[in-house]
């Protein structure tokens, strides 16, 4: 099974971003599905997640995919998590049939790509690395979307985790966060929006940004203009920590410092996901609303 992983976690061809052209796969690859070592065997992810329309929409443009699998044989531990949030751009035609597709694009191409051959009776080894199918996949998604919903647009963000590693995959203003065991949250994906890149740039305040009036315009999303370019970094996996994969209409409205307070407080992730969904229709509800929050193993 080694060369097996090793073609899967080692194969670096594919294109990235401009931040993280060619990450580096430093870890001894048998750390990548040997099992972490904890008080309980297998290692458990912990998922929830909810939903909302919002207080102000009279219908939903958010779609979610969550899949979590564990497999423990021949010595190996091989946990798959995959984890989608999309966001169908507000006044396109075809929003909600835009996020819909793109998820549907992304999470078949992955599992019929990765997901089917390692776990068949015979496992067999993709011709392509985690992170060209992930490549692969968002540019599949954008090819549908523009197809299939012509003048709609969405955004996404996809996490897939596999044995010790974590992958992520983004295209627009969703966001992953992580939150540490020492309290720290800290954004994984940096949006592609017209404020973020004028906070980058020092012409507006990041206070500013929140009450922008083109806060909500995109200058990268799937189904809009050509070529798409999606950031994808893989890391390895942060242990005894939780992710949080959401639209902007639960970051856009509910504080940081709450979304982290609400989740430390609550006692499992899908209640953690209900008390996020109710804070930000609370303030008003103005967006959509989706949060899926993953709690990683010890």
């Amino acid at each position: 099974m080694a060369s097996f992983f090793q073609k899967l976690f080692g194969n670096n061809k594919a294109a990235l971003t401009e931040e993280n052209p060619r990450p580096e796969h430093t870890e001894d690859i048998g750390q990548l599905h040997q099992p972490h070592k904890n008080h309980y065997e297998p290692s458990q992810f912990i998922v929830g997640c909810a939903q909302s329309v919002g207080l102000q929409r009279d219908h939903n443009e958010d779609a979610l995919f969550t899949l979590t699998t564990n497999m423990t044989s021949d010595d190996i531990q091989l946990p798959f998590g995959l984890y989608i949030v999309a966001d169908g751009m507000g006044g396109h035609q075809y929003g909600e049939l835009a996020s819909g597709l793109a998820v549907r694009a992304v999470s078949n191409m992955i599992i019929r790509k990765l997901f089917v051959p390692i776990y068949s009776t015979r496992p067999s080894s993709p011709n392509e690395s985690i992170l060209e199918i992930l490549n692969e996949a968002i540019q599949d998604a954008h090819q549908v979307v523009s197809r299939e919903a012509p003048g709609g647009g969405t955004t996404m963000t996809a996490v897939l985790i596999m044995g010790e590693q974590m992958t992520v995959a983004h295209v627009g203003d969703s966001r992953a966060y992580l939150l540490t065991p020492e309290g720290e949250f800290r954004p994984l994906t940096r949006d592609h929006s017209l404020v973020k890149r004028l906070v980058e740039l020092g012409q507006i305040t990041t206070d500013e940004a929140a009450y922008h009036p083109q806060r909500n315009v995109l200058y990268r999303a799937l189904g809009q203009g050509e070529p798409v370019e999606a950031d994808i970094n893989t890391s390895p996996l942060p242990h005894d920590s939780h992710l949080l994969i959401c639209s902007d209409g639960l970051w856009g409205v509910v504080p940081e410092a709450e979304l982290l307070h609400l989740i430390q407080e609550s006692s499992s992730p899908q209640e953690a996901c209900q008390r996020m969904i109710e804070a930000a229709n609370a303030a008003g509800g103005p967006d959509n609303i989706t949060a899926i929050l993953v709690r990683m193993p010890g």
